[in-house]
């Protein structure tokens, strides 16, 4: 059951210290009753009636500057400088260690007896600050409770100032996968239906590997498609973006004997000279760091510079801001496509009508 909100009414600490003088100024001067005075400047009758008895004794209330306003400061556990601990939580998150609801309030009662502060007896009996004292602490500053992300001690290390710095990129060069069965998006449907379903092509796709470079200034290399077949067929690349090249593997994936064949691909695109090198930004993967092709990027004035490991997903321009279109504006293709060819499929090599 959720624990119950304090019921305070809604003008608490609300009202300015001339409302008040004022509704002072009419009981006193103008005979006004506390109740028709509330009313008027619209104050709490409670309230008016503290602040009556506790100027009682003041007679020129017209000229009263102080006291017409609450404090609240008497209650506060923590002074404005102490509650900096809002900068401290801050970069705890940043570092990937945030601390939890149960250690921030077991932390203030920790600070609390550190600087002598007089604590509500709950704070005393249970150890740590009590939980309306960490909503209104969330409320005061810019923080909220989160649900973090896993993030491994790898990642976490990797992604660093220190080795990020080198990143000039000019080339960036990655491998992302295709597949002949598109995603299944978000699609209208009768509210209630138990099962809504997308057409696709077949259960299975057949999988295709494209290897994409890109400069700094946005220009790309003609991508290589990697077919998995033990042969290649020029056919294979019918439709594809101009000076595509294809090559056929078992596996279907980066082999070091394919990225040799791209290296050359791309030597004679990005056309690398001794006075002006090309700087080509790649991942760890085995087949990028081969002797061949270190060898062959030496010889072409190519400097190879591999990303530091675990941090592709911050580091790796083509997985975050281009491959992801790319596969969005693939499948809204391959949803447009099935739609306009109905009873037809999609395969790694040609539209064609489905076996029966």
């Amino acid at each position: 059951m959720p624990r119950p909100k304090p019921k305070r009414p809604g003008l608490i600490g609300k009202v300015c210290p001339e409302t008040m003088r004022n509704a002072l100024y009419d009981t006193r001067e103008h005979g006004l009753s506390k109740k028709a005075a509330a009313i008027r400047h619209n104050i709490p009758r409670t309230t008016l009636r503290r602040y009556v008895t506790k100027f009682e004794n003041v007679e020129d209330i017209a000229n009263v500057t102080t006291g017409l306003s609450p404090n609240y400061s008497v209650n506060r556990i923590f002074s404005v400088a102490e509650e900096e601990l809002c900068t401290y939580l801050q970069r705890c998150a940043k570092l990937h260690h945030g601390l939890t609801p149960k250690n921030v309030r077991m932390f203030a009662f920790s600070l609390a007896v550190a600087n002598g502060k007089q604590m509500p007896p709950s704070w005393l009996k249970n150890e740590m600050a009590g939980k309306h004292w960490m909503t209104n602490y969330l409320k005061r500053y810019p923080l909220s409770i989160r649900t973090a992300e896993a993030t491994s001690l790898g990642r976490a290390m990797s992604f660093n100032k220190v080795v990020v710095q080198r990143s000039d990129k000019i080339y960036k060069v990655d491998e992302t996968a295709l597949t002949t069965v598109q995603e299944a998006g978000k699609v209208v449907a009768m509210t209630g239906q138990r099962q809504v379903g997308q057409i696709t092509s077949s259960e299975r796709g057949a999988l295709i590997t494209m290897c994409g470079a890109i400069n700094a200034n946005g220009n790309n290399i003609p991508p290589l498609l990697i077919f998995r077949r033990k042969f290649f067929k020029n056919h294979m690349i019918k439709g594809a973006p101009n000076r595509t090249i294809g090559i056929a593997s078992p596996s279907g994936w980066m082999t070091i004997e394919i990225f040799v064949q791209w290296l050359e691909h791309f030597i004679s695109y990005a056309h690398p000279t001794k006075e002006l090198p090309v700087l080509l930004i790649m991942d760890n993967h085995i087949s990028h760091i081969s002797y061949t092709a270190i060898k062959m990027a030496r010889e072409n004035n190519i400097t190879l510079l591999t990303l530091p490991p675990h941090t592709s997903h911050k580091l790796q321009p083509l997985d975050r801001t281009v491959y992801g279109p790319l596969k969005a504006h693939y499948n809204s293709a391959c949803h447009s496509w099935l739609m306009n060819h109905p009873g037809q499929c999609i395969t790694k090599l040609y539209m064609t009508l489905p076996k029966y």
